[in-house]
C-alpha cells in the first residue's frame, strides 16, 4: 500500500497557520496579537496588515500546526487506513469535537460564523459586506461585567411614568440596515429550572418606583420572547416607559414595539431573532419578556444609523481557505 507522508518545515518559506475555529485558516507572513485582536499579513494577498478578533483563532490548533511543521518535525501520516488505532481514535475525536464546534458557531454568512461566546449579536451590513456587531447588554447603570444579566420586574400597568434610563443619547451599537437579524446564545436548558434557586441569593435593585427585581447570571432560555422596543431619546438619557412595557404582553400593534419572529439554531446553542417590520432611523432596546407578566429590566441598546461609522471590533467574514 502507498502511504503519503507529510513532510513539514520547508525551510524555503517562512508561512505560519492562523487555525479558525471554524476549521478554516489564513495563511500568512506574520502576525502579532494586539488587544483583542490579531493582526496579519497574508502570504497569499500580501500588502497591508489585515485583523480579525482573537476569538475566532483556534490557539491550540494554531501551536499545534507550527509545532508539527517546525524544521526537523517528524512525517505525518496522512493515509488514516495506516495510522494506529490510537491515531485513529484521536481523528475520531476530532472529528466529534469539530462537529459540537460548529454547531456552537454556525455559518450565518459565507466566511462569516458566530463566534464561541456568550452574549447577542446582531447581523449589520457596512458598505455592502456583512459584520455581525456585540452587542453589550445595558440594565440603567447596573455593571456586572457578565454577557446575560436577569433582572425580573413585572410588566407594569399604565400607571407608572418611567421605568427604564439608559444613560446617554444613543447606543453605542449602531446599525446600517433596518431590518437587522439577532443571534442570542442560549443556556443549556436549565436555567428556568434554576431560576427559584438563582434568585434566593440575588441583588435587589432600586427601580425608583417600578416592580422590584433580582438579578442572576445566566444564558437566555429557549422559552424567552422577545421584543424590540423604540425608545425616548432625551437629551443626555434614552428612557423605556412603563406604558410601553405593559404593552409587551399584548398582542395590539403599536409603532414603539416590533415583535420579532423566533428559530433555534441546529445544535440548540443560538436562538434566531428577526424583526417583523423594518426599523426606521431611531433608537431602539431589545426586551426579553421571561413571562405573560415578567420581563428583563438589563436590555441590549442599538440604534439604526444607515451614515454611522463602521462599528469598533465588527466580526468580518474571513476568506475560506480554498
Amino acid at each position: 500500500m502507498l502511504v503519503w507522508l507529510s513532510w513539514v518545515g520547508f525551510a524555503q518559506t517562512p508561512n505560519k497557520r492562523l487555525i479558525l475555529k471554524d476549521g478554516t485558516y489564513q495563511i500568512v507572513k506574520q502576525y502579532q496579537v494586539v488587544g483583542d485582536r490579531v493582526r496579519y499579513i497574508s502570504a497569499e494577498r500580501g500588502g497591508d496588515w489585515e485583523e480579525l478578533p482573537a476569538s475566532l483563532v483556534d490557539w491550540a490548533a494554531t501551536e499545534a500546526w507550527a509545532k508539527a511543521h517546525a524544521p526537523g518535525a517528524a512525517p505525518v501520516i496522512t493515509d488514516q487506513s495506516a495510522a494506529p488505532s490510537g491515531n485513529k481514535e484521536a481523528a475520531e475525536i476530532d472529528r466529534e469535537a469539530r462537529a459540537e464546534r460548529e454547531e456552537a458557531t454556525p455559518t450565518i454568512e459565507p466566511g462569516l460564523r458566530l463566534p464561541d461566546l456568550d452574549g447577542v449579536f446582531i447581523l449589520d451590513t457596512f458598505r455592502g459586506e456583512p459584520e455581525l456587531i456585540d452587542v453589550r447588554q445595558n440594565s440603567g447603570g447596573l455593571n456586572t461585567g457578565t454577557p446575560h444579566n436577569v433582572l425580573r420586574a413585572a410588566i407594569p400597568g399604565s400607571s407608572a411614568k418611567q421605568l427604564i434610563t439608559l444613560e446617554g443619547y444613543k447606543a453605542k451599537a449602531q446599525l446600517h440596515v433596518n431590518q437587522p437579524v439577532i443571534y442570542v446564545s442560549l443556556g443549556d436548558g436549565n436555567d428556568s429550572k434554576n431560576d427559584d434557586e438563582a434568585s434566593q441569593g440575588a441583588l435587589t435593585v432600586d427601580t425608583h418606583g417600578a416592580s422590584s427585581v433580582k438579578e442572576k447570571h445566566g444564558q437566555s432560555s429557549p422559552t424567552s420572547r422577545y421584543a424590540i422596543v423604540r425608545v425616548q431619546v432625551k437629551r443626555e438619557t434614552r428612557v423605556i416607559g412603563a406604558t410601553m412595557v405593559s404593552m409587551l404582553g399584548k398582542s395590539q400593534p403599536s409603532v414603539d414595539i416590533v415583535e420579532t419572529t423566533s428559530e433555534i439554531l441546529p445544535g440548540g446553542h443560538w436562538m434566531k431573532l428577526t424583526p417583523k417590520q423594518p426599523l426606521d432611523i431611531d433608537e431602539y432596546a431589545l426586551v426579553e419578556i421571561l413571562s405573560p407578566k415578567e420581563f428583563n429590566t438589563a436590555v441590549w441598546d442599538f440604534g439604526v444609523n444607515p451614515r454611522a461609522p463602521e462599528a469598533k471590533n465588527a466580526i468580518s467574514p474571513v476568506e475560506l481557505a480554498k
